[in-house]
C-alpha cells in the first residue's frame, strides 16, 4: 500500500477551559467536541493538564491524595480557516470563561491509498 503526502496551510485553534466547566448538563469539553463533530470539523483532541493557573492566578493541581481540583483542559483543533471561523460563534456561545487562541499552521498529512 502506497502512502500519499498531503500538505497545506491550516488554522489551529486552542481552547483553554477548566475541567469543571459545564454546558447543558455535560462537561464543556465533551459538548465542544460533539459540537465540532456535528459541524464537520476535521478533528479535535482534548488534553488534561497536570498543573496550571489562569487569569485569577489560582493553581489547579492534584492534591496529596491524587484527587483532581479543577484541572486545566485544552482542546486542540486543526482545520481550514473557513471551518474554524464558522465554529467560533457557536463556541463563543458555549463558553462562559476561558481562552481561545488561533494560529496559522502548516499541515503534513500522510494517507494510505
Amino acid at each position: 500500500m502506497e502512502q500519499r503526502k498531503l500538505e497545506g496551510k491550516a488554522k489551529m485553534m486552542l481552547i483553554h477551559i477548566d475541567e469543571d466547566d459545564w454546558w447543558e448538563g455535560e462537561p464543556l469539553y465533551e459538548a465542544i467536541v460533539k459540537t465540532f463533530r456535528k459541524l464537520n470539523i476535521a478533528g479535535a483532541t482534548v488534553f488534561r493538564g497536570i498543573m496550571g493557573y489562569g487569569g485569577h492566578h489560582l493553581f489547579h493541581k492534584k492534591d496529596f491524595l491524587g484527587l483532581s481540583e479543577d484541572m486545566p483542559i485544552t482542546i486542540q483543533v486543526i482545520d481550514t480557516e473557513e471551518k474554524i471561523n464558522q465554529a467560533l460563534p457557536v463556541l463563543e456561545k458555549m463558553m462562559s470563561g476561558g481562552l481561545i487562541t488561533l494560529s496559522d499552521v502548516q499541515v503534513i498529512k500522510y494517507k494510505s491509498e
